[in-house]
């Protein structure tokens, strides 16, 4: 059985007879139903009042429609009865409206895209995907275009319009854009082709519900891309009110950071560019001034080693500083300053400790450990562990630990003793 829901999409209120029914399966003589195929969702509505849950079409061509859990059965039409079906108008509509604008969208994409190919599409609650597969890299300049030219096809208002082409013609003609995963409904009993066109804007093998005007479709507002795999570049956009939210949402972002940085919307690309710029010679600032921070505390512990186990120590707290930030530090002044940096690394401190011991706070109070290997770093962080709790580990020239019960004042005390 075709799909009279593709053929004329606008009529939504129908009478059949059941020709099969097996408990909430039904099937009509004729349906205007349409039922799940290609990447476009079956119809919603009802069969004699009772909402229907789903459509779909059998192997033997039958489209069945499955009632609703609930659904008093006795209430249903048996078979040789008939029955008023009546379809969702809101739901056919956005999906009339949404399957439209994917064809406009790949319209729009034959005149930005290289080596252009159809991966899919599908049509969501809120949003639908078009899958590209083409050479050109769609980046933000490009999806701009896209959906600018969407909205063109929209504004001049293109026919569009549907009809059965012989399979043989269809297949030669290159601009009929197909695609092997979501060609059900397409190919006909008769081997034809239903060949959907908005006018002298694209052409696609296509069995779906569409408008017959592109201005039917309403504003179009592009989400995001993505990379699925398969070679596909995905791009969701929105029709509706939801692509009349989101507009505005983007609307009142822009003006909103346009209005922080004292700038022209337009402006806006420049006047990010230049703040990212000054973030990033900012924060290269900071972390050149947290270095010589920490080199200057290091060096003012070099002041006051520590005797133990027969050598030199280096042992105090780091405030302000995370256990990454000073970890080369510590390598570089244990024995012979290592590969960590060398004396650039250690800032104005000695070099050659036996073990450099720096306890710190970062969320919870830790402990980094250093050395030429004996001692060996793990037996030190292993040592406070023991003492105050946490847990760490490392090389036996390097290790720390974390999570200790105490602070690093206590921890320091503790290793001095």
């Amino acid at each position: 059985m075709s799909q009279l829901a593709a053929r004329e999409p606008y009529t939504t209120s129908f009478e059949a007879t059941v020709v099969d029914r097996d408990g909430r399966a039904v099937v009509l003589d004729e349906t205007y139903f349409y039922a799940e195929s290609g990447g476009q969702p079956a119809d919603r509505g009802t069969l004699a009042g009772a909402p229907v849950a789903h459509v779909r079409t059998r192997e033997d061509g039958d489209i069945v429609h499955r009632l609703a859990e609930d659904t008093d059965l006795d209430a249903v039409p048996e078979v040789g009865q008939p029955v008023r079906g009546q379809v969702d108008e809101s739901f056919r509509t956005y999906c009339m409206r949404a399957h439209t604008a994917s064809h406009a969208i790949y319209g729009a994409g034959r005149e930005l895209l290289a080596d252009l190919g159809y991966g899919g599409f599908d049509i969501g609650e809120r949003k639908v995907r078009v899958d590209f597969t083409t050479a050109t890299d769609i980046d933000d300049e490009v999806l701009a275009d896209l959906e600018r030219l969407t909205n063109r096809a929209v504004w001049d208002s293109r026919p569009v319009t549907w009809a059965e082409v012989p399979e043989a013609e269809a297949r030669s003609r290159e601009e009929i854009a197909f695609n092997t995963k979501t060609e059900e409904g397409v190919m006909s009993e008769a081997d034809t082709v239903r060949v959907v066109e908005i006018e002298g804007f694209d052409w696609a093998a296509c069995g779906g519900t569409h408008v017959e005007n592109t201005r039917e479709i309403g504003p179009v507002t592009v989400l995001d891309r993505s990379n699925p795999g398969e070679g596909l570049t995905r791009v969701e956009f929105a029709v509706g009110p939801t692509a009349i939210r989101r507009r505005a949402e983007d609307v009142r972002a822009a003006r909103a950071a346009a209005r922080e940085l004292d700038v022209s919307v337009p402006d806006l690309p420049d006047a990010a560019r230049q703040a990212g710029e000054e973030i990033e010679r900012l924060t290269a600032e900071l972390n050149d001034a947290r270095d010589e921070l920490l080199a200057a505390r290091l060096a003012d512990l070099g002041d006051e080693p520590v005797e133990r186990d027969g050598g030199e120590w280096l042992v105090g707290t780091v405030s302000r500083f995370g256990p990454n930030e000073v970890a080369d530090r510590a390598k570089a002044l244990a024995g012979d300053g290592g590969d960590a940096g060398g004396p650039d690394a250690s800032g104005d401190a000695e070099t050659g400790y036996d073990a450099v011991v720096l306890a710190g706070e970062d969320g919870s109070t830790f402990v980094v450990a250093a050395t030429a290997g004996d001692p060996a770093a793990g037996d030190v962080v292993g040592e406070v562990t023991d003492a105050f709790g946490g847990g760490g580990g490392g090389r036996p020239t390097f290790a720390q630990g974390g999570g200790l019960d105490a602070t690093p004042e206590e921890v320091v005390a503790f290793l001095r003793e």
